[in-house]
């Protein structure tokens, strides 16, 4: 069995001249498993020949299709024929792999093989299809699967691209020529191995006649020599990549090449000027800058990095210059003070060089300028100067308020020479123990001076000028107070000194040592003794050591805390000083219950043995008890004595009674102020025991009763009230119970204005009335306690 193929470009002819004479077909002898030699069905060869003659294996299994088809029709790619096809139509071909569906189809009859679809290399170069032949009716092979490639055949469809750019890139000024910039690589999508569509030419669009590109590498190179940085730093290069070996019709790309001149140490520095001048005030502080000069120099960054120095002139000592490293000039600074009157002007010579200096340009140098310098002093009004800054002075502790201590002196350093005032600045002597002559300068003791408070005085003294105050120079007054024997020596500490029962005679049972606040330029000295009064007594002994220490001891045994529990010794003790001073601290001993080591093991008093209370806790409960019993019988006494007030208690001030109807307010519910049904009921039969031999001069317009008192059911409502309320105010002044004082009783009436009339409910409770009072319901909320009591049931729905 064999496989016939064809190919678009040449295959046939190919078939053709690989084909020996005779053979039946192409005779390519496909096994795609292995290229084993086949024989010929049709002969019956020599078995000699069999073993020696082998059929052909061909490379047959590659077609080519070109990329980018745009025909209408299908691309043919080429032919697939088996040996067993006979023609008769049994033999069915079947295409599969990649692509096989979508992009090439086979014709089952023929084995013809088409690309329906435009391929691209450069997305895919080579596909893989395997080819069979079947039986058309029982889709058995009839050959073995065979796999071909078919490999898209490259055209020039891409041009080149400069991945890597645009560029940026740096060259040294004043480079030779030919120097190299930078090389740029532009690359094809196209196939190199196929044709010129993938061979690249460089060539340069824009930057000559500066700079120049090699056509095959892409380096560009500098075209003329010494291009100078200061005349110009930058250069944009167009550089171009075109295909096809720079052919007709190739496709090209373009990138730019920034391209910018770094700069080198060629230009020396240069100073603008020969000369500067420049004024200074005389007050002008140390350190201070005096002036700026600079040296121009065209290079940038360390090129341009230069030195300054003063060469020359009458004031080295006087000046210095520095480099200031941000600016590159040079700052002239004052090394000591100005003073106009001794020196107006000074002039210096100062030179500029370069740090930096580039061998290959000597030839543009000397890399170094000088110029001169010419400063005047200005003349200013200078505060006045103290001949000693620091003054040291030495007083006496016992010296007098008064006392001269020392002299200061200043003088104004300007030539007007104006008399000079001092004072000293208070802040430095706050208690003021100094003062100071405004004229001489004298200082002298103000208070009483304290060596033990005070033993150095920091002064500061003002020198004024007379003529200008704001002129003020400051000087320091250094005062030391000298020490006199002015305290007495006491005990170094308080001591607590233990004296054990079982003390023997002769023992030592406390050293004492002294200090003393002054300080004898030959140290202390502190002498010992016992108090005259106690030198006799027979207890305790003081012994001086004659080291500023003393030691007491025991003149006997036998201390006990019942005969005496602390003994007090006053102790002598004496300076050295002249003259001496001397002071009597007592010693307190305190009796203690010891061990055999002489540690104390109790200090206190010894516990009574008496079994009942001592006579001092009996007197302290006694006064307790009768401080209590005076307390409560105080208090039970201004309890008893406590009357009634006269006025009202505040909860219950009359000024309370004072009960208001003129508001809708709530009506009868308001009866905390008085008994509502006196109100209610006018007619009350009064005691006739009662007290009336005081009236009131009260006229009255109204008939009245038999019973003296007028009939309120004949009175027009609008003035019933008004008859009460005179009836009521009788009763009071005639009543001998009522207060000694006047009594406001108010009884408000609406009066007959009101829209409503009289809202009197007093006789309600006591005769019948048949007036109607649902009008109460349309009057609102603040009525509805009036509209339920005298209101039919149906005016109280209103407010519900």
């Amino acid at each position: 069995m064999g496989w016939c193929c064809s190919g678009l470009c040449g295959a046939l002819a190919l078939v053709a001249l690989l084909c020996p004479p005779g053979e039946r077909g192409c005779c390519w002898g496909l096994e795609p498993s292995s290229g084993d030699p086949e024989t010929s069905p049709h002969s019956d060869p020599d078995p000699r020949e069999a073993l020696q003659r082998h059929k052909r294996s061909w490379v047959w299994n590659q077609f080519f299709v070109l990329e980018e088809y745009t025909g209408n029709e299908p691309l043919y790619v080429g032919k697939l024929h088996s040996d067993v096809d006979k023609g008769d139509g049994k033999v069915k071909y079947v295409l599969s792999g990649e692509g096989s569906a979508s992009i090439f189809t086979i014709d089952e009859n023929t084995g013809d093989i088409h690309a329906t679809k435009r391929l691209d290399r450069e997305a895919q170069a080579y596909y893989t299809l395997q080819a069979q032949a079947v039986d058309r009716v029982t889709n058995v092979p009839v050959e073995p699967r065979s796999e071909f490639v078919v490999k898209v055949q490259d055209i020039n469809d891409n041009e080149p691209k400069f991945l890597d750019g645009p560029y940026l890139a740096g060259v040294p000024e004043m480079s030779p020529l030919g120097t190299m910039v930078v090389q740029v690589a532009a690359t094809d999508a196209d196939d190199p191995t196929y044709g010129n569509s993938a061979r690249v030419i460089y060539s340069i669009i824009h930057g000559q006649p500066y700079f120049s590109v090699e056509p095959k590498t892409g380096v560009i190179r500098t075209a003329l020599p010494n291009m100078d940085r200061e005349t110009r730093d930058q250069y944009v290069l167009v550089i171009q990549a075109k295909d096809m070996v720079g052919q007709m019709g190739g496709l090209s790309g373009t990138t730019s090449v920034t391209v910018t001149l770094t700069d080198v140490n060629d230009n020396p520095p240069r100073f603008t000027h020969k000369n500067y001048q420049y004024t200074v005030p005389e007050s002008l502080p140390v350190q201070s800058a005096v002036a700026r000069i600079k040296a121009a120099d065209a290079d940038i960054g360390s090129n341009a990095e230069m030195d300054y120095r003063i060469m020359d002139g009458d004031g080295p000592a006087m000046f210095n210059i520095t480099t200031e490293e941000s600016t590159q000039d040079g700052v002239i600074i004052l090394l000591k003070p100005l003073d106009f009157e001794t020196k107006s002007s000074f002039s210096l010579r100062i030179e500029a060089t370069n740090r930096n200096i580039d061998s290959n340009f000597l030839s543009a140098g000397p890399f170094s300028d000088t110029t001169s310098v010419r400063l005047t002093v200005e003349d200013v009004n200078e505060p006045p100067v103290f001949s000693t800054p620091l003054g040291r002075m030495v007083v006496s502790e016992d010296a007098r308020v008064g006392t001269s201590i020392g002299r200061v002196s200043a003088h104004d350093p300007d030539t007007s020479s104006n008399a000079i005032r001092y004072s000293i600045d208070r802040n430095t002597d706050l208690e003021r123990f100094f003062n100071v002559d405004a004229l001489s300068g004298v200082i002298s003791t103000a208070k009483p001076l304290d060596r033990e408070a005070n033993l150095i005085h920091n002064l500061t003294i003002f020198a004024i000028e007379s003529q200008d105050p704001t002129q003020i120079g400051k000087g320091i007054a250094l005062i030391t107070v000298q020490d006199i024997n002015d305290n007495a020596p006491v005990f170094a500490i308080d001591y607590e000194t233990i004296l054990c029962e079982n003390a023997m005679p002769g023992q030592v049972i406390q050293t004492v040592s002294a200090v003393d606040k002054d300080e004898p330029l030959s140290g202390h000295r502190f002498y010992f003794a016992l108090a005259a009064a106690v030198v006799g007594n027979l207890n305790f002994t003081l012994r001086d050591n004659k080291d500023n220490t003393a030691s007491v001891l025991t003149k006997r045994g036998g201390f006990r805390r019942r005969e005496q529990l602390v003994y007090r010794l006053p102790v002598l003790i004496v300076d050295s000083g002249s003259p001496a001073l001397s002071s009597t601290n007592t010693l307190s001993v305190r009796v203690c219950d010891c061990d055999s080591d002489s540690v104390a093991l109790s200090c206190g008093a010894v516990a009574s043995t008496a079994t009942g209370l001592s006579t001092g806790a009996l007197v302290a409960i006694l006064g307790c008890i009768i401080t209590l019993l005076v307390m409560v019988l105080l208090i039970v006494t201004m309890r008893r004595r406590r009357k009634a007030p006269l006025i009202l208690e505040e909860e219950r001030d009359i000024r309370e009674n004072i009960v208001r109807y003129d508001d809708e307010g709530g009506g009868e519910e308001d009866t905390e102020a008085f008994d509502m049904v006196t109100l209610r009921n006018l007619n009350v039969i009064r005691d006739p025991g009662v007290r009336r031999d005081v009236t009131p001069d009260t006229p009255t317009f109204f008939r009245y009763s038999s019973s003296g008192r007028p009939s309120y059911k004949s009175l027009p409502d609008n003035v019933v009230f008004r008859e009460f309320i005179w009836e009521r105010l009788k009763d009071a002044d005639v009543d001998p119970s009522a207060p000694p004082y006047d009594s406001l009783q108010t009884y408000a009436f609406e009066g007959s204005g009101s829209a409503a009339e009289s809202l009197s409910s007093l006789e309600s409770l006591s005769t019948d009335s048949d007036q109607n009072y649902d009008y109460l319901s349309s009057w609102g909320p603040r009525f509805k306690k009036l509209a339920d009591m005298y209101g039919n049931g149906d005016g109280a729905a209103v407010f519900s």
